[in-house]
């Protein structure tokens, strides 16, 4: 198995899949390519002259690679994104499993049930699609998004609309009026589907003292814990960091490939290990 992606020096997917094949005595390597973007297609082609069992699929090819896939997923078509493919049969068949990824970590570490909830989402990148999607399917209430870039909110937005029809209620806030009083007042869970944060000093995006009390906090951010965790913290309220995301949706394209249940507990270990030793980010 591999990772395509560019650039990809620092993906951890290689620690994360290499230490559960190893706990689980699985003969199989995990490896990292460089692939541009010009290069996608030879790529994905190699993956069946190679016999590869499989691959994960990370920026900037989750879109485009669904033009050279025999097969997508349901939900990952939905998404219009992909970050696992299987070869099965000659057949390549595309999965995203970021969504539910973001789903079993808010449930089993969190605790939190979304469905009847309330959700604020910011972003519109993949991670906001992914979640956003997954959200639905769970039963969520009502999904409120915004975005720097209002335009990206708009097509994800429609995205939805599209797709998921009269499941969910949505609406979208405009950036400069994501901290006005009262928007926050009914939410139950506050999602970060950013980047902000990687990095020490990244601004927090939302006025925290507007949170309410019971409100669940979630940021897709796995490298350090970041202000926002930290002003939740204050507040005690609930909230979680985004490791556990990113090991759930490891966890999923390794069943995808093995059919085996993933030594979920080794990868947690290993990646926290990674971030303690080297501080470095996918």
């Amino acid at each position: 198995m591999g990772i395509f992606g560019y650039p990809i020096v620092h993906s951890l997917s290689p620690v994360l899949h290499n230490a559960a094949f190893a706990k689980l005595g699985l003969d199989f390597v995990y490896l990292s390519f460089p692939v541009k973007p010009e290069d996608l297609e030879d790529a994905v082609k190699a993956i069946k002259s190679l016999n590869m069992v499989g691959v994960n699929v990370t920026i900037p090819h989750k879109r485009n690679v669904l033009d050279y896939l025999d097969e997508v997923d349901h939900q990952a078509r939905m998404m219009t994104s992909v970050n696992t493919i299987l070869h099965q049969d000659g057949r390549l068949i595309g999965y995203n499993t970021d969504g539910e990824g973001f789903l079993e970590s808010l449930r089993r570490e969190g605790e939190f049930d979304p469905q009847g909830k309330r959700a604020f989402v910011i972003g519109a990148g993949g991670a906001a699609c992914a979640i956003s999607f997954a959200l639905v399917k769970a039963g969520i209430k009502s999904i409120i998004l915004t975005n720097r870039t209002r335009e990206k909110a708009k097509i994800l937005l429609e995205r939805l609309k599209k797709n998921v029809k009269d499941q969910c209620k949505f609406s979208l806030v405009d950036f400069s009026q994501r901290n006005s009083p009262g928007i926050m007042d009914k939410v139950d869970l506050f999602i970060n589907a950013t980047s902000v944060g990687m990095h020490a000093g990244d601004p927090l995006l939302i006025n925290p003292d507007l949170f309410p009390s019971n409100i669940f906090v979630y940021d897709v951010v796995y490298n350090r814990k970041t202000e926002l965790l930290k002003e939740a913290e204050k507040r005690n309220l609930p909230s979680l960091g985004g490791i556990g995301m990113l090991v759930y949706q490891a966890t999923l394209s390794f069943k995808i490939w093995t059919s085996r249940k993933a030594p979920i507990d080794e990868m947690r270990n290993i990646l926290r290990a990674e971030f303690n030793e080297h501080k470095v980010k996918d």
